[in-house]
């Protein structure tokens, strides 16, 4: 494992993605064994299923327990269930988390704009706020652009986000940045060259055209990375 820091950053690099995946799920596992009631902000994508098993293993090896965690959702499409069918799927059915203590954006609602509101209130201060990164470096779903302040709210996807994905809706519901801002640590996760370029814009000049920069200057953001990620790092 390579460590350096860039920007305020710590940077972590492996050589694996499982291995990655496995300091990742350590990380998560730390903060709620220091904080049992820990506000837990959760990312779905490919990205995190490797994070998600290593949890699940280290649950039912009683390594960590999930009952008084607090789940709150990144974002979700409008119109669908996708982010929490993938969320129950991949996470929920697999550890001891209590369904009260489940709170997801809903994609599906009568009034976005109420549900928006109704889900800023709702998240306050995160603990841990897991994200992975586009490819053009968005976190959530907020696109190049956006607000470094923006809050929840409806949001058009970008032809880089929608390219290779079928049948999926325009738009989104996402948390904003400001309420990422907010949270008292975040972890960054990202595997792969694909992601390479977006990790060295999250960590050069920045600029709300890459809006994973507006993680750096901050205390306690880790970036989790494989070998290929990091590689344009310097």
């Amino acid at each position: 494992m390579k460590k350096i820091k860039k920007r305020g950053v710590d940077v972590l690099i492996f050589d694996g993605k499982k291995e990655a995946a496995r300091e990742a799920a350590e990380i998560i596992a730390k903060e709620i064994k220091k904080n049992p009631s820990l506000r837990l902000g959760l990312a779905t994508g490919k990205t995190m299923m490797p994070v998600y098993r290593e949890l699940v293993s280290m649950h039912k090896k009683r390594k960590v327990n999930f009952s008084k965690v607090k789940i709150f959702s990144l974002d979700e499409y409008v119109g669908t269930d996708k982010m929490k069918n993938y969320l129950q799927k991949n996470f929920f059915d697999n550890v001891n988390v209590s369904g009260g203590n489940i709170n997801l954006l809903d994609g599906k609602a009568e009034n976005i704009r109420l549900e928006c509101e109704r889900y800023e209130e709702e998240i306050g201060v995160i603990d841990l706020q897991i994200l992975g990164i586009g490819k053009n470096g968005h976190i959530g779903f907020n696109e190049p652009g956006s607000d470094f302040k923006s809050k929840t709210r409806r949001v058009r996807l970008s032809k880089i986000t929608l390219s290779n994905k079928k049948n999926l809706p325009k738009y989104a519901l996402t948390i904003g940045i400001g309420a990422i801002l907010r949270a008292k640590k975040i972890l960054l996760v990202a595997f792969g060259e694909s992601k390479s370029e977006a990790i060295r814009g999250a960590l050069g000049e920045k600029s709300e055209n890459i809006p994973a920069s507006a993680l750096q200057r901050r205390k306690n953001v880790i970036f989790v990375l494989d070998k290929e990620a990091g590689k344009e790092l310097k």
